[in-house]
């Protein structure tokens, strides 16, 4: 799929300041040792990937591994790997697909449910301790914008699948 051209002017001054504390925080927030100290907390072994779909899945309703490693932006054999993984521990487990019953979707069990609980209330109590500055309406107006930017993200992301998909 040929990657759509950028718009012939700059960004904004806003835009890219956004973008670049955006960057920033995903960087924070990606760093092994960030995460290794995260899971300790949590009291969950498990790697980045693992969790990224964890928490995927806790998001959506089961869901085929296709589509997972779509929503996720990776290939297919990486949750397929990442899968077997949770299952094995006992955090995921496959279920038939109601509309096709020789596919499998992928669903949270209670450990899994337990586990990506401890993870996000592990983040949101770091995350609380971050901002304990803010008052509770800018934490409500930032909210309501991280929501919405998170929205038009994944609006223009489809967009963009639909307008450039190579016709088969």
């Amino acid at each position: 799929m040929p990657t759509p051209p950028l718009p012939d002017a700059p960004a904004s001054p806003e835009v890219a300041e956004i973008e670049r504390a955006l960057s920033r925080i995903a960087y924070l927030g990606t760093r092994a040792r960030q995460h290794e100290r995260l899971m300790a907390l949590a009291g969950v072994p498990l790697d980045r990937a693992a969790v990224a779909l964890l928490r995927q899945i806790a998001d959506t309703e089961p869901l085929r591994p296709g589509e997972l490693a779509h929503r996720l932006g990776v290939e297919a054999s990486h949750v397929t790997r990442t899968v077997q993984q949770l299952h094995k521990a006992g955090y995921v487990s496959r279920v038939p697909d109601p509309e096709d019953r020789r596919a499998q979707r992928i669903e949270l069990t209670a450990e899994g449910r337990a586990a990506i609980d401890r993870i996000r209330d592990v983040g949101s109590r770091g995350m609380q301790l971050a901002l304990a500055e803010w008052t509770p309406g800018e934490l409500r107006q930032l909210a309501t914008l991280f929501h919405r930017m998170v929205d038009d993200f994944v609006a223009y992301s489809a967009d963009e699948e639909t307008e450039h998909r190579v016709p088969a």
